[in-house]
């Protein structure tokens, strides 16, 4: 499988956790929404259609929009939570979150544009808008470098307990995060940025949220279990658009923005 194909693979499973949970609990990730059972399950059963969409090379450029397309929504759908609450760092995750998962679809769009050579769609996979994807990613990553340091307690209590000094972890991988998010923005060896930054979030659900499911009695901060649920699925997705970012780093895919048509 291609390098771009494992990035396409980790994003379908990813966003398919994300619409089974959906279809689970009845809930929308990024927030409130009118009309919600209805929006809820339509699109939780498009997304889940997408993800399938994205494994088979005729219908994986409609069906990574298809997930753009939701994930603009969940953007769009948080603007008024922060234009209520500007300075609250909790009405500005949801939003982060959208866009982090937005920029992955967007240059993973742009990548199989690249290899496929294909016609039309240009806007989106050009260098420019690809380097523009890149640097929203990278002030995301800084956004939740901060919250790390703001939210340190909060973040020291999802910290394994079998790890010693938990609040300097929350420091620590606040740091990661800033730095990850700074390298990218700015160009310093960003790939590796973007791998290490990759590596992190992987590790958050195969450390926290994954083990978390299965302690008796479960952690205060994984109750009720849609929440416990909806962060797996979540990080899964930020995780696999980490990975895209990698990707797209790369000197492969540097060569196939050579290739395309400026706008």
């Amino acid at each position: 499988m291609r390098i771009v194909g494992v990035g396409q693979g980790l994003f379908a499973i990813a966003t398919a956790s994300l619409a089974l949970w959906s279809l689970e609990y009845g809930e929308f990730a990024w927030g409130a929404v009118p009309w919600r059972e209805t929006w809820v399950y339509a699109s939780a059963l498009s997304i889940l259609a997408a993800s399938t969409g994205l494994w088979f090379p005729r219908t994986a450029l409609p069906s990574v929009l298809t997930i753009g397309v939701y994930q603009a929504l969940g953007a769009a759908i948080a603007v008024p939570q922060i234009l209520s609450k500007p300075l609250s760092v909790g009405a500005w995750y949801p939003f982060c979150e959208a866009l982090t998962a937005l920029t992955g679809a967007s240059l993973l769009y742009a990548m199989l544009r690249w290899e496929s050579r294909g016609p039309g769609g240009m806007l989106i996979a050009s260098r420019g808008a690809v380097r523009i994807a890149q640097v929203l990613y990278g002030l995301t990553c800084v956004f939740y470098g901060g919250s790390h340091f703001l939210y340190a307690d909060y973040t020291a209590v999802m910290v394994p307990g079998w790890l010693p000094g938990h609040v300097a972890f929350a420091y620590l991988t606040g740091v990661g995060h800033l730095a990850a998010g700074i390298a990218i923005i700015f160009g310093i060896l960003p790939r590796l940025a973007a791998v290490l930054e990759a590596v992190m979030m992987s590790l958050f659900g195969l450390l926290v949220w994954v083990p978390s499911a299965f302690e008796q009695p479960r952690p205060q901060w994984a109750t009720p279990p849609e929440h416990q649920w909806s962060e797996l699925a979540i990080t899964l997705v930020l995780a696999a658009s980490a990975w895209i970012v990698a990707i797209s780093l790369g000197s492969r895919s540097r060569a196939y923005a050579v290739q395309a048509r400026p706008v």
